[in-house]
């Protein structure tokens, strides 16, 4: 099985997010800069001396893509700790399955991209690097 993890958190907790992910050995992962508005509903800003509403606050997304529950929850953990400021806008996680992955250089289908070895179990770090079981399919747009 593959989970998707994609956080939606504030800029200013981009290197936090990204130092606790690389701590817990995440090796693939696609970032966007994002737009959007939750509860917070924007601010007021004065541009040129006038009063201007701001609806839609800068964030960042990650999306992460892991080979099991055991990753989804460290994953989602790693984010949270990391996210969290207690103020409204800290952000949001959500996970899900993917149905189905194809690496576009080699057209090879999921899981071989993610296990190349035979008779590898899913979940087991790569035996040759020792790396954990992680892997990226999101397309950069």
């Amino acid at each position: 099985m593959m989970i998707k993890v994609e956080a939606i958190v504030r800029e200013e907790k981009f290197e936090d997010v990204k130092a606790a992910l690389s701590a817990i050995e995440v090796n693939g992962l696609t970032v966007s800069q994002v737009m959007g508005c939750g509860t917070q509903r924007g601010y007021t800003e004065i541009v040129r001396g006038m009063q201007v509403d701001i609806q839609m606050r800068p964030k960042i997304k990650f999306e992460i893509v892991v080979s099991s529950e055991e990753w989804e929850q460290k994953t989602i953990e790693a984010i949270r700790k990391a996210a969290y400021t207690g103020g409204p806008g800290d952000g949001k996680i959500f996970s899900y399955e993917i149905r189905s992955a194809l690496k576009v250089r080699t057209s090879e289908s999921f899981p071989s991209f993610f296990w190349p070895c035979p008779g590898r179990k899913l979940g087991a770090p790569n035996p040759l690097t020792g790396c954990p079981p992680f892997a990226i399919i999101s397309p950069v747009k």
